[in-house]
């Protein structure tokens, strides 16, 4: 932040149903180059509890057996992932740098890319990444790979992340 001007965008932590509330804390983050996105509370429920939570959090950590595949979350999953999106190119200019952070937000590297194809974009996983076997258990499991691969740089705290993700991707 030295040499650039960074500009966050992400949810501020509460739900913003008081206006007065959300304008407050809205002015106040903005002073510091931060936007914050207001989720309505049912579909945070479905993309954060639900989806993030409940279907890729297990998943990811080897726990099928608590792994729930529901359309509802995925639905809600799809369209919070485009509204940070659609918020972040709005702001942008095709030639910043683009950093998405974590698998709650897998699909927004390729919904930037889709915005500004030249743009440079960097993704990282903070959690782990399963094994092909695993990974093909889900459902939406080529929609979340082409999203993390509109990023240009991805990464991953171990190799066997990398070797995981590599091997789905080849699938």
């Amino acid at each position: 932040s030295k040499s650039h001007e960074v500009i966050w965008v992400g949810w501020p932590g509460i739900l913003g149903k008081n206006p007065p509330q959300k304008s407050t804390i809205t002015k106040i983050l903005n002073d510091q180059g931060m936007h914050p996105i207001y989720i309505e509370k049912n579909k945070f429920n479905n993309f954060y509890g639900g989806f993030s939570n409940s279907t890729l959090w297990p998943l990811f950590h080897y726990f099928q057996q608590y792994t729930d595949f529901t359309a509802d979350t995925w639905d809600d999953y799809k369209q919070v992932n485009e509204l940070f999106a659609a918020y972040t190119t709005k702001i942008a200019r095709k030639d910043d740098i683009f950093w998405v952070q974590d698998y709650q937000l897998m699909l927004v590297p390729q919904l930037i890319r889709d915005k500004f194809p030249e743009a440079t974009i960097g993704y990282f996983h903070h959690i782990p990444f399963p094994s092909y076997e695993l990974m093909r258990t889900l459902p939406w499991r080529e929609s979340i790979m082409r999203g993390v691969l509109g990023a240009d740089l991805v990464g991953f705290h171990t190799f066997d992340y990398v070797r995981h993700f590599a091997s789905a991707t080849s699938r």
